[in-house]
């Protein structure tokens, strides 16, 4: 296939869709199984749009593994490849997924499932960065974290003792670039699906 940026890679990170397991905020407003559903329509959803042009191959990084039937599933639909999220933590499996895809490519993006405001010129727009010569891409999120970060070689300081999850992410890691003299480029900011408000605004797009 021709790829609107060959030599690049879009790393989607997925959790497997059990219940209890999986957007457990949308609880109790939404139960287990109905959280369940929320997770496959938002992955489905970021399938849905990166493959909406040709731009790059996609690797989805499953937790705990890729042996899920809705990950096979996934495989058989889109023109993926299926690979384990290594790693105790989230910074350490996001540092790994980097260190093992810039083997084989040259730019690497990181994305999520359930940031429905990303768009495919997004996307774009984060490789065309990092092909310009940017060391480090990130789509800063309105809740203070971040939804897409990419890189052209590996930055492990970025993924150590970072409080995931909180409001302060983003902030940091804007930090550390500046301490270790990286070149940032930010898109625009974004919002991502977190709370029952967050899916209700997902579900009137």
């Amino acid at each position: 296939m021709s790829y609107l940026f060959p030599g690049c890679a879009l790393l989607i990170f997925c959790k497997a869709p059990v219940a209890g397991q999986v957007k457990t905020r949308l609880q109790p407003a939404l139960s287990a199984e109905q959280a369940v559903a929320a997770h496959i329509e938002l992955t489905r959803f970021t399938l849905e749009r990166a493959f909406r042009q040709p731009l790059c191959e996609v690797r989805l990084y499953c937790a705990p593994d890729s042996e899920h039937g809705f990950f096979q599933q996934c495989a058989a639909i889109y023109p993926l490849s299926l690979h384990h999220q290594q790693g105790a933590g989230l910074g350490e499996r996001m540092q790994s997924a980097f260190t093992e895809a810039l083997q084989a490519y040259q730019h690497v993006v990181l994305i999520g499932c359930d940031c429905p405001s990303l768009t495919i010129e997004n996307l774009q727009q984060a490789f065309a960065a990092l092909i310009d010569g940017a060391d480090l891409v990130l789509g800063p999120a309105d809740d203070g974290g971040y939804v897409l970060i990419g890189m052209s070689q590996s930055q492990a300081e970025l993924f150590v003792n970072m409080p995931w999850g909180s409001n302060a992410v983003m902030a940091q890691t804007r930090q550390r670039v500046i301490e270790a003299g990286l070149k940032l480029h930010e898109l625009a900011e974004q919002w991502d699906v977190d709370t029952v408000d967050d899916w209700r605004r997902f579900q009137r797009l």
